[in-house]
């Protein structure tokens, strides 16, 4: 009697343990009752009876990484690439996951290969190379919106790397020189059209203030002119009006002026070092001596107070001993 409740005890014990169902965090566990479906058993401790209830699936419901092999893609304008991928993905319902779909990994990674390759053959090869944000985008789309119904989201797909054949590689080296060096060459034109422009501008500037200098020079000289004309017109007409009052003296005023000018031209001969002066030179200062006296009548003052500048008898060098 105590063998049998001994071995009773030890089976209902088993029992328990069985019954008892421990989920792993990041896990679900889905339950069947007698094969069918019933309910998802979350993290923690979870009690279903044993031979009745039993764990269907272990679901990962952690983000997962799903690398797509490389493969050879046919583009738009017939060029051959090797491309490959990652896809990222998490389980949003475990049931689905479990029973929507057989070979979840499998069905995921032939799904995105197939998008793949029509998303990326129905572009050019430069397209490719320099849009892989839109592919990315496309294919995360596209994937994503045929993957809801197992229950999953696809969170991201990334490519890796698009190889084109080598002797488009070349080519496209090549032709990245060939841009290059016509950048380059267009920017040292456009710095010489510039500095020549600056150049330009800068003479054109120089000639403009020279001008205006000129201009003003000339302007100066012309007012200089014209008041010396003023001056020499005003000292005529008072000699002018000197002769007409019967004054003798102002006669010598034109011819004092014009001597003193030949008497000038001596001094101005680079080849010359004696200067030889006539004999009439020494009347020279009783001429001027009459243009003093011309000048006080003219000033007002009066006549007989006036002081008469004498010429001094100076020797001629040719006279004898």
């Amino acid at each position: 009697m105590e063998f049998v409740l001994l071995v009773a005890l030890i089976a209902i014990l088993f029992y328990l343990f069985a019954s008892i169902k421990i989920v792993r965090q990041g896990y679900e566990y889905t339950i069947e009752y007698f094969g069918r479906f019933t309910q998802v058993a979350k993290p923690g401790f979870n009690f279903f009876p044993a031979f009745l209830y039993r764990v269907g699936r272990k679901v990962n419901m952690m983000e997962q990484v799903l690398d797509i092999p490389g493969q050879e893609i046919i583009t738009k304008d017939n060029a051959i690439i090797h491309s490959d991928g990652v896809v990222f993905f998490q389980v949003l319902e475990a049931a689905k996951a479990a029973y929507e779909v057989n070979d979840l990994y499998n069905a995921i990674m032939n799904l995105t290969t197939t998008n793949l390759r029509t998303v990326m053959g129905s572009m050019d090869l430069d397209e490719l190379l320099s849009r892989r944000d839109e592919i990315n985008a496309r294919l995360l789309t596209v994937v994503d919106e045929a993957t809801t119904p197992w229950g999953i989201k696809i969170t991201r797909v990334e490519i890796k790397d698009i190889q084109p054949p080598q002797d488009i590689s070349n080519a496209m080296a090549r032709q990245m020189k060939a841009e290059r060096e016509k950048r380059a060459a267009i920017l040292e034109a456009e710095g010489l059209r510039e500095a020549a422009i600056k150049k330009a501008e800068g003479e054109k500037r120089s000639q403009i203030l020279e001008s205006e200098g000129r201009k003003e020079a000339a302007f100066l000289d012309a007012e200089a002119r014209e008041r010396e004309a003023q001056a020499e017109a005003k000292a005529t007409q008072m000699v002018s009006d000197a002769i007409a009052g019967g004054n003798a003296q102002a006669v010598n005023y034109f011819i004092a002026q014009d001597y003193v000018k030949a008497v000038s031209q001596f001094a101005t001969s680079p080849n010359a070092k004696t200067i030889l002066f006539p004999v009439e030179a020494t009347q020279l200062i009783g001429t001027l001596g009459g243009i003093g006296e011309l000048a006080k009548e003219a000033l007002g003052e009066d006549a007989g107070t006036a002081v008469s500048a004498k010429p001094s008898k100076r020797r001629n060098p040719f006279d004898q001993q």
